[in-house]
């Protein structure tokens, strides 16, 4: 009679993590890789703002007014920055053939404050003569250096889409997982007050309710009541959803369990539903991102929003609706592309983070 073999041992480890699972199947995606390589590039250039950008967000210089872009050129073996001369009041600039002056690393120019609050003075670049500015994305009608003005606009435009995501989802997550775990009459008023809230039209009540505010805003001020705007308007939807998610969880029996040993409701809600409902809150999240963006562009297009000499992306594209400078300066649309790429991006991501987080996809 034979004997039967050792029965064999399955290693620690052999079986992989949920999260890895959903990391290989997402990094399968090229299209989401490449989205979320994009939005590290961005944050990353928006946290260093100040650093990279060579003048403030508010200098202004009205003989370069409308300067076309000037990108610095190898010159014997260096990098040069030219001259250029307007003739006349039609900004009509053309470039001073030899007179140039080498671009500078690491240099000093105009006080800013890394990370908002380490004083410095340091640019990445520069030539230290107002005389040959660099203006890699051209000037707009006051002489501020656009590129300079993207990169600190977005440091207001970029991050307003992750706070408003942060406080509307933890706020919807956290309602609508009360309303699905008591049911019933909290079920009935919860439910009811986000069906009001989502069937206003977003636009109009987000102007309504910055109209509501004192003009007299600084801009610290009107950033803080375009995050809370766009959240007080974002929760409702979440909130539906995870009391969709948390009507199914509570039955369940790790739930039960927790309830069975006395665990304190709100308790249960946090450690052991919620938690539960984070893979589609995740792709969520990074597909809301965008219209949190787009809220500030549009309030700041319309004058509501960040106001001058302060720029974001949306104020920024309040020259371009003048159509003379649009068809003469067409370098004034540079943030309207940033916009673009960013929320492309996040689609991106998004779509790709949905696909991964799907248990059915290969």
């Amino acid at each position: 009679m034979e004997t039967a073999g050792p029965i064999p041992t399955v290693e620690m480890g052999a079986i992989p993590s949920p999260w890895r699972l959903f990391w290989q199947r997402l990094r399968r995606r090229k299209i989401a890789m490449t989205g979320g390589v994009i939005l590290i590039f961005l944050y990353s250039v928006a946290l260093f703002a100040g650093f990279i950008s060579p003048y403030r967000y508010d200098r202004i210089d009205t003989n370069n007014s409308f300067h076309p872009p000037n990108w610095p050129h190898f010159q014997d073996f260096h990098l040069v920055v030219a001259r250029y001369h307007s003739s006349g009041d039609d900004f009509n600039y053309h470039e001073i053939s030899g007179d140039t002056r080498p671009l500078h690393f690491f240099i000093r120019g105009d006080q800013y404050e890394l990370f908002g609050f380490i004083p410095a003075s340091v640019r990445l670049f520069g030539t230290g003569d107002d005389q040959y500015p660099v203006y890699l994305f051209g000037a707009d009608q006051f002489g501020r250096d656009i590129f300079s003005r993207l990169l600190y606009g977005s440091q207001i435009s970029l991050s307003i889409g992750l706070v408003g995501i942060l406080l509307s989802f933890s706020f919807g997550m956290m309602i609508g997982g009360i309303s699905g775990y008591f049911s019933g009459a909290t079920d009935t008023v919860i439910m009811r007050l986000c069906e009001l809230i989502m069937s206003i039209p977003a636009l109009y009540l987000i102007i309504s309710l910055r109209n509501a505010f004192p003009p007299g805003m600084s801009s610290a001020q009107v950033y803080a009541m375009i995050i809370i705007i766009l959240s007080f308007i974002g929760w409702a939807s979440m909130a539906r959803v995870i009391r969709g998610m948390t009507l199914s969880l509570r039955e369940q029996q790790f739930v039960l369990a927790a309830r069975a040993i006395g665990q304190s409701h709100l308790k249960v809600i946090i450690r052991h539903i919620l938690p539960n409902t984070f893979s589609y809150v995740i792709v969520a999240a990074t597909l809301s991102v965008p219209y949190y963006i787009l809220g500030e562009v549009v309030l700041s297009f319309l004058g509501v929003g960040i106001q001058e000499p302060n720029a974001s992306w949306g104020n920024m594209l309040t020259a371009a609706q003048n159509t003379e400078y649009l068809q003469s300066y067409p370098w004034l649309l540079a943030p309207g592309a940033a916009i673009f790429v960013t929320v492309l991006a996040f689609n991106f991501l998004g779509d790709g983070l949905r696909d991964a987080a799907d248990t059915k996809s290969l």
